[in-house]
């Protein structure tokens, strides 16, 4: 079961090929869990999920079961289909996943709250004691929660709707219902989240800024003064001004080639935009000459 954190949306790393890297995945999320992060989301935005087969997200699923890590990793399912949904969830529940990001159907826009509605319900009856996070991010999916339409959802369902990560960002300050943890989808959000109740935060750039915002999470928690905000507002607003898929692959891909592969239609930022971004890290000093996070 998830609880209050820090989370990353995983990146998924590809083979020259455009495969799934297994092993390479995993060993990426072991290493910013090690590095600070409560957990990791696989198969969210972040980690192409719209863009990776079936067959491999089953394959990474099944490796994962027996990470000693296991209990910190969750999943998104990342597809539009309903079936397809189905029975990613339920051959994840055969390697005792339950808790599960889902986004709505991303592809046909003017989505209504019933019709939602009725998605997230399809799978509950199909899949009983699953525990759904949903995914408010109208920039992908079309479609923005309101407060209202979670609120039906997590009383209808409770035992099942058990928490949002808002990256529409209309939620986070206004959603109040007990029992339910919001996960704003940037740490730039996530002081204010938690000063209004948040859990935490569920976000891309935390596969970079790992330490940064578990510093201020656990300021927070311990009643500190969270020293190191301002820093990490500003690394995330940093990367915002890029695609993040793309600027986090080549942030990282300059240390480690195996990061350098994209699916297409993405890309990894022009060379100039590669340094641009550089530059502006070594202004905040995020990272050092060598590249090496601060």
């Amino acid at each position: 079961m998830i609880k209050r954190g820090v989370y990353a949306a995983g990146l998924s790393i590809l083979n020259e090929d455009c495969t799934l890297n297994i092993d390479a995945t995993i060993t990426h999320a072991e290493g910013i869990i090690k590095n600070g992060l409560h957990g990791v989301f696989f198969f969210g935005s972040t980690g192409q999920s719209q863009l990776i087969s079936i067959s491999e997200k089953k394959e990474l699923i099944s490796s994962l079961a027996s990470n000693k890590l296991r209990k910190k990793f969750f999943l998104g399912t990342g597809n539009n289909s309903l079936k397809e949904n189905i029975d990613l969830i339920k051959y994840a529940f055969e390697y005792s996943f339950q808790t599960f990001l889902i986004m709505p159907p991303a592809y046909y826009k003017g989505n209504t709250d019933q019709g939602v509605f009725d998605f997230y319900a399809s799978i509950i009856s199909k899949v009983p004691k699953i525990k759904i996070i949903l995914y408010n991010f109208e920039k992908l999916s079309g479609y923005i929660f309101t407060p209202e339409a979670v609120t039906k959802l997590a009383t209808s369902f409770p035992k099942n709707i058990i928490g949002c990560k808002d990256s529409s960002y209309n939620l986070f300050e206004n959603l109040k219902l007990p029992n339910f943890l919001i996960f704003p989808g940037s740490e730039a959000k996530l002081l204010k989240g938690l000063k209004l109740g948040c859990a935490g935060c569920i976000s891309a750039v935390t596969n970079v800024t790992h330490e940064l915002a578990r510093n201020v999470f656990d300021d927070f928690e311990n009643q500190n003064e969270p020293k190191l905000n301002k820093k990490l507002i500003a690394v995330r607003e940093t990367f915002d001004q890029y695609n993040l898929i793309s600027a986090l692959h080549s942030f990282i891909s300059v240390k480690d080639e195996k990061y350098k592969h994209l699916l297409p239609p993405l890309v990894l930022l022009s060379p100039e935009k590669q340094k641009e971004i550089l530059n502006k890290l070594k202004m905040l000093e995020f990272i050092s000459s060598n590249n090496m996070a601060a």
